[in-house]
């Protein structure tokens, strides 16, 4: 069988499948998975062309890691073609442990366990499965392989990660302000010192990429409808795991139900690999069936806000630069109580209060390091003659609060 294929990407044009591994991998239902999980969880209810997957991203981070390594092999450095694979593999994989909506139910379907933990979890299944073909791939991704700048460009502050999705998801949205110039960034890439630096006439594409990626987190990611449409989703499962927990008939999909029934540890999937094997089987798929379903529940705020969700008929949301008054909140629950059908214990699933902040870019963590002309390696924000840059590393918060203004719980 021909494992070398050519993939058709709307962002990149052609992508090589560059080894027999790589394509196993690729077909392998870990990795297939993410075909059924978007990248931007509920932001098509704001951008509708926002449909690409995890399945996508992680071809398109794959396919700069390749373009990454042959800039730095064109400056001398020495990658040898087992180093090139792992790393491939590295970003191939580094989102297979997501669960379904990628990050917006991750606090919600586990108990505290970040997707990079069940990504790590996964990929040691895989090496285990593959006779340790991924015992390199896994060193890099852990960060444990001696030559840093593998790790570097796989998780930091200017990864072939956050390059893809800033283009891809600025593809898809149709918000062209998250567009950046990836490939002048991975030609000014050089290493020194075993740590990734970038050329300084590449200082004005790193600038763009931090104003970009600014942008799109304001612009897309933290976007005020797509929280109130996440915020919603949140609780319904929330209902749907108390109504399970209190003994209520409430349909899930196996692999689901293992999750709403349980409080699954990080220690919890070590212990029994069956966790991981249900959790592998999750997607979209499995909420979307659950909440249609959920929609027609007898219980009232599980059927209601499922139903409002189907609909897009969406709680609403103010977003303050300060903590929200106490007062605000009382005048909203005043109004809700004010409809006969909500009842003060209806109120924690109606109104939602939380905060949400953004840093383009923090100094003193893994830095983006510019090489200066006279060989001086400086931190973006010092090399940079922008303010905005010194500017980008202070952490905005912003307070939010979502209430259902139009639930009638009949």
């Amino acid at each position: 069988m021909n494992k070398r294929k050519i993939v058709n990407d709307p962002v990149y044009g052609f992508i090589n499948i560059p080894t027999e591994l790589i394509f196993d991998l690729i077909e392998h239902p870990y990795y297939q998975r993410l075909r059924r999980i978007k990248q931007l969880g509920m932001a098509e209810y704001v951008y509708p062309g926002a449909l690409h997957t995890r399945f996508h991203h992680a071809l398109g981070a794959m396919y700069l890691m390749n373009e990454a390594l042959m800039t730095l092999r064109s400056k001398g450095h020495e990658i040898s073609d087992a180093e090139l694979e792992a790393a491939q593999i590295a970003i191939l994989l580094h989102d297979v442990g997501h669960g379904p909506f990628s990050h917006v139910l991750e606090s919600v379907i586990l108990d505290k366990v970040p997707h990079e933990h069940i990504s790590f979890l996964l990929m040691e299944e895989l090496n285990r499965q593959l006779g340790g073909a991924l015992t390199l791939a896994i060193k890099m991704f852990t960060g444990n392989y001696e030559r840093k700048f593998f790790t570097q460009l796989i998780s930091s502050q200017l990864d072939v990660d956050r390059m893809d999705y800033l283009n891809r998801d600025s593809f898809f949205t149709g918000v062209r302000e998250g567009f950046i110039g990836a490939d002048r960034i991975l030609k000014m890439l050089d290493i020194v010192d075993n740590q990734l630096v970038v050329e300084q006439k590449g200082i004005y594409s790193i600038e763009n990429f931090l104003t970009a990626r600014r942008l799109m987190y304001w612009q897309v990611y933290l976007h005020k409808t797509s929280i109130c449409a996440e915020t919603m989703l949140i609780q319904i499962i929330t209902r749907a795991r108390e109504l399970i927990r209190a003994g209520e008939n409430v349909f899930a999909t196996p692999a689901f139900m293992i999750f709403l029934k349980n409080e699954v540890r990080l220690e919890d999937f070590i212990a029994d690999i069956s966790y991981l094997e249900a959790f592998a089987e999750m997607d979209d798929y499995d909420i979307w069936a659950c909440v249609k379903i959920w929609a027609k529940h007898p219980d009232k705020l599980l059927s209601n806000i499922s139903k409002m969700l189907l609909d897009r008929d969406l709680f609403k949301i103010h977003i303050s630069d300060a903590p929200i008054e106490a007062s605000y909140l009382e005048k909203i629950q005043i109004d809700l109580l004010s409809n006969p059908s909500v009842q003060e214990s209806d109120l924690p699933y109606l109104i939602i209060q939380g905060n949400t902040s953004n840093a383009a870019y923090v100094s003193g963590k893994q830095n983006i390091n510019i090489l200066t002309k006279d060989k001086r390696v400086l931190d973006i924000a010092e090399a940079s003659d922008l303010p905005t840059i010194k500017a980008l590393s202070n952490i905005v918060k912003k307070y939010y609060i979502c209430w259902a203004k139009n639930v009638y719980l009949r």
